[in-house]
């Protein structure tokens, strides 16, 4: 058997990476795509390795002949590679594909060392890989029948979103036997390339073929097997994460912030979200109206308040709306806190606050004192001798879930009050909790009675639209609000999260429902975790739980290993501010099935 390398283009969409070599000479975590695909080759026992080249063919040949590849490697040129397309390349390696059953492979691919042993393992003879397709998929797919047979390679017009359920993506890897490459193969490249010309794919000739059921060309279907096509910058950085090395994954993955839904087989504990809203009717109602929302400008600041007013039966002026709450607490930091201000935060504590902040400016309250339980005594006595302007109040905290009830930050509030202190209470995660009835304070009358209070609220995490981007301030400090109004952008926030703010209240008994689904699925988890060996756990009212691991295994050693061998992402508290690299995880509530499935993974690690 044989392997073809197409590897002639000129690799345009990577810009300055291609200037001065060959696209499969870039590389992914410092080593390049021809490298990596020559050395799984050279495992195979081929007969010998075929490259057809064409921009850069002398670079390239000169790096390939200082790696240590034992397989004969012969080279095809491609000397118009700028006028032509795949299917004159591989045109020019037909001789090869009469004489052998051949591997064909693209250059600008990198994937597991399985996926070719597999493919040469397997006994049928003509062969497609391919994936299952995800959103984030682009090129050739297909459909395929209960017996693995290519029913139909859909063309653009023939793609339809409502059935990709139903599509597979090629992988551009195939194999393909002597007989099927001299009786099938390059008759129909040879008349395509004649009829139509030398600036197409080859796989336009596999659309034709496969009406032909004596063809017999069957898909190979991957699972879990990583693989990435290298076409931009951006699917060069997707792919040095997904092939980071076992150390390194962990941090690229983390340094992404989000954006997730590229790792399909990925399941997220970090970022926090409600699994069980928004309901299906719900995101129908969004998908109706897409076009629409697309092509139309949001409206401005003063009609969004309206909205979310009218939702939480607050007075308009009292309230304004941010792209993500995070967009608020910038505003808010930098308006209130002067520059010899200083801004008092308890920590642990979602960080988003004291980075707006001078550190020199910040004056904590370290609740790892009192293993991270505290009420409203705990820091009106620590902070009343402190000079501070503000104080901030995660309640329920991120990441410990501590929760103080109502009653005692009233007590806080008329503290802050008779020291001249503005007080934020920050509830994004208010609505998981069930420690008491009716525990907001996004209510008119309290806002009214206390000039010197501020609500923050996170919309995406509560109501599970962290893509919308949505998040509030109320308070009845109206020149505060007034100058955050006009300090966001007019059009802060885009026409599909005002548009959800438009219809979220008719939704109110589903959110209602939802919430008692999760706090049941939380009970559970919490249950199914204290029963895990060397795992502390930490009651919560948020939709995430905060362990401390108790064995050898560190926190970050542990969160390494879940992403790397059980594609499973939580977050590691060791470097957080509060617990002095202490072995502290927080692991988001997600469904019951999906809380179970970490849970399984914690016990064989940890027990």
């Amino acid at each position: 058997m044989d392997a073809i390398i197409l590897a002639a283009g000129m690799g345009k969409r990577l810009k300055g990476l291609t200037k001065d070599k060959t696209k499969c000479m870039i590389t992914v975590n410092d080593v390049t795509l021809i490298e990596r695909m020559l050395t799984q080759l050279d495992n195979l026992n081929l007969e010998k390795i075929v490259l057809v080249v064409g921009y850069h063919a002398d670079k390239l040949k000169e790096f390939i002949s200082t790696l240590d590849i034992k397989t004969k490697i012969d080279y095809v040129s491609n000397e118009i590679f700028d006028k032509t397309n795949n299917i004159y390349s591989l045109f020019l390696a037909k001789d090869y594909l009469e004489k052998s059953d051949c591997l064909i492979l693209e250059s600008d691919l990198i994937f597991d060392d399985g996926i070719l042993e597999d493919l040469v393992g397997d006994e049928r003879p003509n062969l497609a890989v391919v994936a299952k397709f995800e959103s984030w998929m682009d090129g050739t797919v297909v459909t395929i029948d209960d017996e693995d047979n290519i029913v139909n390679f859909l063309s653009k017009n023939q793609f339809s979103f409502e059935e990709i359920t139903e599509y597979y993506k090629t992988v551009n890897i195939y194999k393909f036997s002597k007989d099927f490459s001299k009786n099938f193969y390059i008759p129909f490249l040879e008349a395509y390339t004649k009829a139509l010309g030398l600036n197409e794919y080859y796989e336009q000739v596999l659309k034709v073929i496969a009406n032909f059921k004596e063809s017999n060309i069957k898909v190979k279907k991957l699972d879990d097997e990583k693989w990435y096509e290298i076409d931009d910058i951006q699917d060069l950085n997707i792919a040095e994460s997904i092939f980071a090395d076992y150390d390194e994954k962990l941090e690229k993955y983390s340094l992404r912030y989000g954006g997730y839904w590229r790792y399909p087989h990925m399941i997220d504990y970090c970022y926090l979200v409600n699994p069980y809203y928004p309901p299906k009717f719900l995101i129908e109602e969004l998908k109706s109206n897409f076009e629409d929302l697309l092509v139309n400008y949001p409206s401005g600041m003063d009609i969004n308040s309206l909205l979310v007013a009218k939702y939480f039966g607050l007075d308009v002026e009292n309230i304004c709306v941010g792209n993500g709450a995070s967009e608020i607490i910038k505003s808010l930091i930098e308006h209130v806190l002067g520059e010899d201000s200083k801004l008092g935060v308890i920590i642990p504590t979602f960080e988003e606050y004291p980075n707006r902040m001078n550190p020199k400016n910040i004056i904590a309250f370290d609740s790892s004192v009192n293993d991270y339980k505290y009420g409203s005594e705990d820091i009106i006595d620590f902070f009343d001798d402190k000079d501070i302007s503000m104080l901030v109040l995660i309640n329920p905290d991120n990441p410990s879930g501590n929760y103080i009830f109502k009653e005692d930050v009233f007590k806080l509030i008329e503290w802050s009050d008779e020291k001249g202190i503005l007080l934020v209470v920050d509830e994004s995660f208010i609505d998981f909790a069930d420690a008491e009835e009716d525990a907001t304070f996004l209510n008119q009358a309290i806002l009214d009675e206390n000039p010197n209070f501020i609500v923050v609220k996170s919309i995406s995490k509560s109501f599970g639209v962290p893509g919308l981007r949505l998040g509030i301030l109320a308070s009845s400090n109206l020149e505060l609000i007034d100058y955050i109004k006009k300090d966001l952008s007019i059009w802060n926030i885009n026409s599909f999260a005002e548009y959800y703010l438009q219809i979220f209240e008719k939704y109110k008994s589903d959110y209602e429902i939802g919430l008692e689904k999760f706090k049941n699925a939380r009970n559970k988890y919490v249950d199914d975790l204290k029963a895990i060996s060397n795992l502390k756990i930490y009651p919560s009212q948020a939709n995430y739980i905060m362990c401390e691991v108790l064995c050898d295994i560190s926190s970050y050693e542990l969160t390494n290993i879940l992403l790397n061998d059980y594609n499973l992402f939580i977050k590691d508290l060791s470097d957080k501010k509060g617990f002095n690299g202490e072995s502290f995880i927080r692991i988001a509530v997600r469904d019951e099935e999906d809380n179970l499935l970490l849970v399984n993974a914690l016990k064989e690690i940890l027990n």
